[in-house]
């Protein structure tokens, strides 16, 4: 069934209105009638069942049919600290994250970054982007809410926002004595927060620096991942390890 996220001031009593975007692929692209079914999403982990109601050009009419908490969500908080990459890989990080379950993700600016924004109208765009890439994805994959694209920030700030997570890990190719699944095996943690460098990966000093905030440095086994594949990797082992894909 076609799945569409909603505000939550858009949802009254019985009836919920649809927006924006939608309005057009609802009707033109997938040419929906009155009394077909879809799913409407608040954002905040609950689905409603919907049949359409009215349809004009700036605005689709539902009533509510059903309600049920989202089934697509983790049962834990994880947040993807991610050194911004060149052209087009963090689109692929945030659109493949989002499919696994990430509940955030915080594009970070490291000693290696090459990408650098001319001004915080330009972060801001790229961060729009990125956010809905985010929501297409969160569709796609049955989420009940879209992951939170931060503005970019520097490393030490992103360290300092990562202290409160129950769990930090930063995978480092010169780690080799400690595997990510021994960590997180031993870790009875409901947040998890991992950062994966750039190109060239982390600085020595950056890493020491994470674990002045209890950071634990970890391997991802013998060969050394692009940054595009490490988040993959890292939120894939985290979502096995605490039974988050049965």
């Amino acid at each position: 069934m076609h799945r569409f996220f909603i505000k939550k001031q858009d949802i009254f009593e019985n009836r919920i209105i649809v927006s924006g975007e939608d309005v057009k692929h609802i009707s033109k692209v997938l040419r929906l009638k009155p009394g077909d079914r879809i799913v409407l999403c608040d954002g905040e982990g609950t689905d409603y069942l919907a049949a359409v109601e009215s349809m004009n050009k700036d605005s689709i009419g539902t009533i509510i049919l059903g309600k049920e908490a989202s089934k697509g969500e983790p049962d834990i908080n994880v947040v993807l600290y991610q050194g911004i990459p060149k052209a087009a890989k963090m689109d692929i990080i945030i659109q493949k994250c989002t499919e696994m379950g990430i509940k955030r993700i915080v594009p970070t600016f490291t000693v290696r970054t090459v990408v650098r924004f001319e001004s915080e109208k330009d972060e801001r765009k790229k961060v729009e982007r990125w956010t809905k890439i985010a929501e297409e994805a969160a569709k796609q994959s049955g989420r009940g809410i879209i992951p939170v694209i931060d503005m970019p920030v520097t490393l030490p700030q992103a360290i300092m926002d990562a202290a409160g997570l129950d769990l930090v890990i930063i995978p480092y190719e010169l780690e080799t004595g400690l595997p990510v699944k021994e960590v997180l095996r031993k870790a009875k943690a409901r947040s998890i927060g991992f950062f994966i460098g750039p190109e060239g990966g982390f600085e020595p000093s950056e890493v020491e620096r994470a674990k002045d905030i209890g950071a634990v440095p970890v391997s991802l086994g013998r060969r050394i991942l692009r940054t595009e594949t490490a988040g993959i990797a890292v939120l894939t082992s985290i979502m096995y390890e605490y039974d988050q894909m049965r």
